[in-house]
């Protein structure tokens, strides 16, 4: 019996997160993406335990990477998490970007940043 997945899951499990790739990918890059990420999750590389979805970052693990790869050689399968990954990750914001936020000069102040008046529109926050 299979489980419902909420769209939650839906989005932080997808398998085109999961393994990094557009929705626009081959089939040949899923498979060679796939067998790169289980080789490096396998030597314990960082770089392969996390992977960013519009919901932040999500733990990438053997297994996920195995299902993500039968998911998307299932055309059917691959055709609605396409539908759920055209929205792309948001990049994160750090801590530091938050003091110092990117692409904009720094004042005079003690702590080099900008401060909490800039807070907002570093976390992409609009005045209505």
């Amino acid at each position: 019996m299979r489980t419902r997945r909420t769209p939650g899951r839906q989005i932080s499990d997808n398998p085109f997160y999961v393994l990094g790739l557009s929705p626009d990918c081959s089939r040949a890059e899923v498979e060679r993406e796939g067998q790169k990420l289980l080789g490096m999750l396998e030597l314990g590389l960082s770089a392969a335990r996390t992977y960013k979805t519009p919901l932040g970052l999500q733990i990438r693990t053997a297994e996920k990477v195995r299902d993500a790869m039968a998911q998307l050689r299932d055309p059917d399968r691959r055709l609605g998490h396409e539908l759920w990954a055209r929205r792309q990750p948001e990049p994160t914001v750090t801590p530091k970007d938050l003091i110092n936020p990117p692409n904009q000069p720094e004042d005079n102040r003690e702590d080099g940043g900008r401060g909490w008046a800039d807070a907002r529109s570093v976390l992409g926050w609009r005045r209505r």
